[in-house]
């Protein structure tokens, strides 16, 4: 029995996709292919004797920081050391680029790996999810859309702490009616992304400078999400976000703690944020 890590290809999608639906997670083959587009040279596929058992992701963030990501493993091949095998060669990879912090959501059974590697924690996530009788949308969004999505990457440059803008116009691509922005006079006070994921819509980001705006973003998002599930990854200690979502019907499915090696320079606004990208993304 061998165990051998080389680059992912397109030809691997399939792969990823059916360790993706073994873990129950909600990508889908575009989202694989944005991680290929942003790092061709840093995504890897574990193989066990010729067989894809697992994956590792990951994008740069221009030189302030990098994220990994879809840390996968088949289910029948866990405790044989692969997903370490999978980090240690991504940190290897990032290390060779000098890409000073590297960040990424870890899951409570995945969280010693990573602090054996060097990550510490930076904050505390919980994924929740609602699940309902969906409606179609009534109309088009009133705030936002393309129209916005300049100012939405110029706010989400100051909270997320790096741009990401190639990555966020492609979602807004993908999904304009979930483009959403929200204005005080000419300030915009909010925004909110969404993907339409392989089991459910998922918002995210979602961040507002008040609570009000923050509620006419998340308001907004159920009212244009046709779908029966939607999933939020809220920051715990955000003072508005976890309140809002709960009120609407949002429950705990399971819980994240972002955390970072290197440098942790740029934090961004983590007080702005209500919700996340996602874990795969940051």
């Amino acid at each position: 029995m061998s165990l051998q890590i080389r680059l992912m290809t397109s030809t691997d999608i399939p792969a990823g996709m059916r360790l993706k639906d073994l873990a129950g997670w909600n990508q889908t083959e575009e989202d694989w292919r944005r991680f290929l587009r942003s790092s061709p040279e840093g995504c890897f596929v574990a193989e066990w004797d010729g067989q894809a058992v697992g994956t590792v992701t990951n994008i740069v963030y221009g030189d302030r920081f990098a994220w990994i990501g879809m840390v996968l493993v088949d289910p029948d091949f866990r405790g044989r050391g692969i997903g370490t095998a999978l980090l240690v060669r991504a940190i290897e990879y990032l290390d060779s680029r000098r890409i000073p912090c590297m960040k990424l959501d870890a899951t409570p059974q995945g969280r010693p790996i990573y602090e054996s590697l060097g990550f510490l924690a930076e904050y505390e996530i919980e994924r929740c999810a609602l699940d309902r009788e969906a409606g179609a949308p009534v109309h088009a969004p009133s705030n936002g859309g393309p129209a916005e999505i300049e100012n939405i990457l110029k706010f989400d440059r100051e909270v997320f702490g790096a741009d990401r803008g190639l990555l966020l116009e492609s979602l807004a691509l993908e999904a304009p009616e979930f483009v959403l922005a929200v204005r005080n006079g000419s300030v915009l006070t909010g925004y909110a992304l969404g993907r339409k994921g392989s089991r459910a819509d998922h918002m995210g980001p979602w961040a507002a400078s008040d609570p009000d705006a923050a509620a006419t973003i998340l308001n907004e998002f159920l009212q244009y999400s046709r779908r029966d599930s939607i999933f939020l990854d809220v920051l715990k200690d955000n003072s508005w976000a976890p309140e809002m979502a709960a009120h609407r019907g949002f429950r705990s499915s399971r819980n994240l703690t972002r955390m970072y090696r290197g440098v942790n320079a740029y934090p961004g606004r983590p007080d702005l944020l209500g919700a996340i990208l996602g874990p795969e993304f940051g």
